[in-house]
């Protein structure tokens, strides 16, 4: 028998559960929950997608006016009931700015730190937003935020943050060691956004909401549901619901601070954070970007295509089935029956840049699929007067299509890897300072 300490099943806890990244298989069995996997093209099936453009009652969307007034609201409503869950209001609370601005990185950033409030309960359900500005700047810069499965300390080797923690097995918040400059585990390159003139910030997911079934016992939405109750109705919040909601509390706190301008901030997450990114950039219209990382099943991969992960692999009770409302199972064996797909979700981001960054070995998240459901949202980019892909021909891996509507497909597996970066870094120079750097990476 092999023994294991406590602090090391943590660790490959949060390793092989909480942060899927680091490694994680690109092409699963054929079997995952007892549920086939396909990666045949041959065998995605025969679909039709609905109209983005035309309402329930059958009417087409011409204008702007109907798409922000009639249908941008329609397919909201069918998101929240069919998919993520409806999340009750959220109410401004105050804030902690506990590090008001601490010189870092050698000199060149001035590090602050923010706690953010979720409930009137200031010793629980809170999280902290870590950032970093420019020392140099003049005013005013735009910012690129990460929402990360690591606590802050983990994600970026700076001795000045505080602290954090990680949920284990057992659903105990543990302390974890900060982040050491010999870390194996991939963080958020700060000094390149910095030296590109961009602010850089970081919360971590599970502050707000613990990703795991009894998480909910924890997080948000167990502090918010009604006496008696232990799970949300079918159409209300999952995990992701939650941990978009919580992330309109940092927006919130952004428009406020004087260094940041909160006019165009762009914020990224990978996996079940791009799923994530993507609805808080369809509720919460203050994002000016959303950069959405092999996002795949429940975010911008078509459900309707079988292909990689599936409605049924994502709901099934060994799996992710709280991340999304009661709802979504209904679609698990007929995906075909549900009245919303992935370039749905993508057309709310309209008329907002967005970059959908995939792997070319990543056939779990299904990156054709992905690059599918951009085509099929790019109508509701040109009825803003915008630029989709402009192409039906899918890139070749490496090649970066920046338009409003840009998708990008590094060479290698699932999430952000180091070089990723540099193709945020000129969608932001493109989208947000009118800079095109020309680059196909």
């Amino acid at each position: 028998m092999i023994l294991i300490s406590n602090r090391k099943k943590n660790l490959i806890f949060f390793l092989l559960i909480a942060y899927p990244l680091l490694s994680f298989p690109q092409n699963f069995p054929v079997l995952v929950a007892d549920i086939p996997v396909n990666y045949d093209e041959s065998k995605t099936g025969v679909f039709r997608l609905p109209d983005p453009l035309v309402l329930g009652n059958g009417e087409a969307v011409t204008n702007v006016k109907d798409w922000q007034d009639k249908r941008r609201p329609e397919i909201i409503r069918l998101y929240e009931s069919e998919q993520f869950g409806k999340a009750p209001e959220r109410i401004k609370r105050d804030v902690n700015l506990f590090d008001p601005g601490t010189p870092a990185r050698g000199g060149k950033a001035i590090r602050k730190q923010v706690t953010l409030y979720f409930t009137e309960d200031t010793s629980s359900h809170k999280a902290d937003l870590l950032l970093y500005l420019p020392a140099e700047a003049k005013g005013p810069v735009p910012l690129f935020l990460t929402i990360s499965f690591m606590s802050n300390s983990m994600t970026v080797d700076d001795p000045g943050i505080r602290p954090g923690y990680m949920w284990n097995r057992e659903g105990e918040r543990v302390p974890v060691q900060p982040r050491g400059g010999e870390s194996r585990m991939r963080g958020l390159d700060v000094d390149k956004f910095i030296s590109a003139g961009f602010a850089v910030g970081a919360i971590c997911y599970s502050d707000i909401e613990p990703d795991f079934a009894d998480g909910i016992q924890h997080g948000v939405r167990g502090h918010y549901l009604p006496n008696g109750k232990e799970w949300p109705e079918p159409d209300e919040w999952g995990a992701i619901s939650a941990w978009a909601w919580g992330l309109s509390y940092a927006m919130d706190y952004l428009q406020n601070d004087p260094d940041i301008d909160a006019t165009k901030v762009a914020l990224q997450g990978a996996s079940r954070l791009g799923k994530t990114v993507l609805w808080t950039g369809a509720l919460d219209e203050r994002f000016a970007m959303i950069i959405a990382s092999c996002s795949g099943e429940g975010g911008a991969a078509l459900s309707m295509r079988n292909y990689g992960e599936t409605i049924a692999h994502m709901i099934a009770p060994s799996r992710y089935f709280y991340q999304f409302c009661g709802n979504r199972a209904k679609y698990a064996d007929d995906p075909q029956s549900s009245p919303i797909d992935a370039h749905m979700l993508i057309s709310l981001m309209a008329p907002r840049p967005l970059l959908l960054q995939t792997g070319d070995s990543d056939g779990w998240s299904d990156p054709k699929g992905e690059f599918l459901a951009a085509v099929a949202a790019e109508p509701v980019y040109r009825l803003f007067g915008k630029k989709g892909l402009e192409t039906g021909v899918m890139p070749d891996s490496g090649v970066a299509i920046l338009q409003d509507l840009g998708y990008y497909m590094h060479v290698g597996g699932h999430g952000t890897l180091p070089g990723d970066y540099d193709v945020y870094i000129d969608f932001m120079k493109k989208h947000f300072l009118q800079v095109d750097t020309g680059k196909t990476h």
